[in-house]
């Protein structure tokens, strides 16, 4: 555990004492439980959701409507019982997010800001070992992942883990070691504010190989395109590359972490060879398009 990681770990026992303690009924929170799920980040809607059977929802933290009551009536709907986990991307920034500034408009960024993604609109590359950018994620009074914890979530999705292989690739030595500490962070301030917090990475699989506690302090990994949807939606992904992928997550699996995997496929033949193969592995499938905007139910793979 490097000297940064233990000082984030103890700022966050400081500041969480101004925080009021949440009631969870964390003796719920059963990960090892989940054996289906959706995630739908964009248009999602509670009183939908809730008829689903689904054992696990990830959505953006916009589904609680701002109301606490809303997760907690999803938590515990008629669909039947679910945990409830909320999406935030630590590598990358959004400019539609609350924390986005109007005088940061016409690229007079903040000194933490790199380069626009090239893939997504609006959003943009971050140096997340940044003081200031640690502060809007996590160790600020108005901190992003203590407004998940206070609105009721079970967990969180941290987007864009792999910003450690970017920053790399760049010549930033220090990328791996310090995206860890990053996250090992989240997630004991977390715990420390609501026991036994999911937290969940997108990608990134090979971090959690090379720091071991890293792969201890997560709940699991969420994979996008292991079977389809690389470099094409709707199409299988490259043998060899879906082969390297699988020996590493095989290992998060013998660590007793939950893999969940989301192919981007709506080719019936496609979703049902994804589901198998996965389920065959220990993972927990779905098949979505890369918007991931529908509430979508697979024929012949109904949640239970």
């Amino acid at each position: 555990m490097t000297k940064r990681l233990i000082f984030l770990i103890l700022l966050m026992g400081l500041l969480g004492q101004g925080h009021v303690s949440t009631a969870q009924e964390t003796s719920t929170r059963d990960w090892a439980a989940i054996n289906d799920y959706i995630i739908q980040l964009q248009r999602a809607r509670a009183n939908q959701l809730d008829a689903t059977a689904y054992d696990l929802v990830i959505s953006d933290i916009a589904l609680s409507g701002n109301h606490r009551e809303v997760i907690e009536d999803l938590r515990n709907s008629e669909g039947g019982p679910k945990l409830v986990v909320a999406y935030m991307s630590i590598g990358q920034a959004a400019k539609f997010q609350y924390y986005w500034k109007p005088e940061w408009k016409n690229g007079n960024w903040p000194d933490w800001v790199g380069e626009a993604d090239e893939t997504w609109a609006g959003d943009v590359w971050v140096n997340y070992w940044d003081p200031t950018w640690q502060e809007i994620i996590l160790t600020g009074p108005d901190a992003y992942i203590d407004q998940i914890i206070d609105l009721g979530f079970d967990g969180v999705l941290l987007d864009r883990v792999d910003a450690a292989t970017y920053f790399r690739e760049q010549g930033h030595a220090t990328a791996y070691q310090e995206m860890a500490d990053f996250v090992m962070a989240i997630a004991s301030h977390a715990r420390e504010r609501s026991p036994n917090f999911g937290v969940f990475t997108i990608n990134g699989e090979d971090i959690g190989l090379q720091f071991p506690d890293y792969l201890e302090a997560v709940t699991g990994i969420l994979v996008e395109d292991l079977y389809y949807g690389y470099p094409r939606d709707h199409a299988a992904s490259p043998p060899e590359w879906t082969a390297e992928r699988e020996a590493m997550l095989d290992q998060w699996v013998a660590a007793h972490k939950i893999v969940l995997t989301v192919d981007y496929t709506l080719i019936p033949d496609q979703i049902d060879d994804a589901y198998t193969r996965s389920t065959a592995r220990g993972y927990v499938p779905y098949c979505a398009e890369r918007g991931l905007s529908r509430m979508l139910i697979h024929e012949g793979h109904e949640p239970d």
